[in-house]
């Protein structure tokens, strides 16, 4: 087919992925790039993904071999899941929300498993998030049958490796069930399951042979925490299958009706700013857009960044307000006080009279009166002393 290239809205060691159109129709769908001498997993990847067809497993398009700026490419094509990955929604969900995603993705493990395939690098940045609050698995570079030869290398993320695989030994389904177990945890805290450990090496060895599991959050439910308990046994043996879990109270315990409260509108974008260096959160005020086939298509930042925050009020969850345990700091600007405010569309624009200095306050009015109204800095001009808290 005739397709164009749009912007990048992936990067990964060995491949790009890139936002694609046809030039005989509007639809968008995501590509995936490697040079072509250097694209061993993609091929590998695009002839595990072709072979699949579940609801709960991204949609497979075709590919193509194109020649890029004297190089020869390699392109898989996908389903554009406009959401962003589970990782970037920021971890710190609420139980509601990791249950939904959780079921979801044992549903997609249940399905590659009857089909004896092992994804094995099962994590948050390889779940995508659609429409609807639906999520897919993605990334099969690493996929591998379980009847596949003991040649085939062992490989994964470090972190996110079960016992028997940091050890170098056989992957076999109970892998994917460790990496749901650590998926977990990542959703509910936002952070690595083994946030002490920072070197790869130090991690693999420690996953391997110390005998310990990650830790499981303690604010979690008795049943969450017997979940985690379930998938994070270090006897491969002892761990439970994709098809028990789903039976399990955790999953059961919260409607789809909960689950949406606590995810907000399935339109909403996945993307949150973590700076006020971060261009994205000022190209999110606009549309941001790119050329394809002439025209332009809209990217995965519908919403404003302010939008979000708005949304994620509307939770049923209480703020986590420990700021013990948070990077919060206490900001001043100068000694003049005079200032002066409006309110736009939810958000307050305050601007210093005496240095025309303006920031960008979010108020946060989730459970509290306006007086008592949680606030963060998210932008700041250079003329005065003002600073970011993010």
């Amino acid at each position: 087919m005739e397709w164009i290239r749009g912007q990048i809205i992936g990067q990964g060691s060995s491949a790009t992925v890139c936002l694609a159109g046809t030039t005989t129709s509007a639809a968008v769908c995501a590509v995936k790039s490697a040079e072509l001498s250097q694209s061993q997993h993609l091929q590998r990847e695009q002839k595990i993904l072709s072979s699949l067809s579940s609801p709960h497993i991204v949609t497979y398009k075709g590919f193509d071999i194109t020649k890029e700026k004297s190089k020869l490419m390699f392109n898989l094509f996908m389903e554009y899941m406009p959401h962003g990955t589970l990782s970037s929604h920021g971890g710190r969900l609420l139980e509601p929300a990791i249950a939904h995603y959780t079921k979801q993705v044992l549903k997609g493990l249940e399905y590659l498993h009857s089909r004896e395939l092992v994804h094995c690098d099962i994590k948050g940045s390889n779940i995508l998030v659609g429409e609807g609050n639906c999520v897919k698995i993605a990334d099969f570079g690493l996929a591998k049958s379980l009847n596949e030869s003991a040649g085939v290398p062992l490989a994964g993320t470090p972190a996110f490796m079960s016992p028997e695989a940091a050890r170098g030994e056989e992957q076999g389904y109970p892998c994917d069930v460790w990496g749901i177990g650590c998926t977990v945890i990542e959703m509910a805290t936002g952070s690595s399951p083994w946030p002490k450990v920072k070197d790869p090496v130090s991690m693999l060895y420690h996953v391997g042979y110390s005998g310990e599991v990650p830790e499981i959050p303690g604010f979690l439910s008795e049943e969450a925490k017997d979940f985690l308990e379930k998938c994070l046994r270090r006897n491969p043996r002892e761990r439970w299958s994709a098809s028990q879990l789903l039976n399990h109270p955790f999953l059961g315990e919260f409607s789809s009706k909960d689950g949406d409260c606590v995810l907000g509108e399935s339109n909403s974008s996945s993307w949150s700013p973590t700076s006020i260096l971060d261009q994205g959160f000022w190209n999110s005020v606009e549309e941001s857009e790119c050329p394809i086939a002439g025209d332009f298509v809209q990217t995965c930042c519908v919403h404003s960044a302010s939008d979000r925050i708005k949304k994620l009020t509307l939770c049923s969850g209480d703020p986590n307000w420990n700021w013990e345990s948070e990077n919060w700091i206490t900001t001043r600007g100068n000694n003049n006080n005079e200032s002066s405010c409006s309110c736009i569309g939810g958000s307050m624009i305050a601007s210093n009279s005496a240095s025309d200095c303006w920031i960008l306050v979010l108020i946060v009015t989730y459970g509290y009166g306006y007086g008592n109204s949680r606030f963060v800095v998210v932008s700041a001009c250079a003329r005065n002393e003002y600073v970011a808290i993010c």
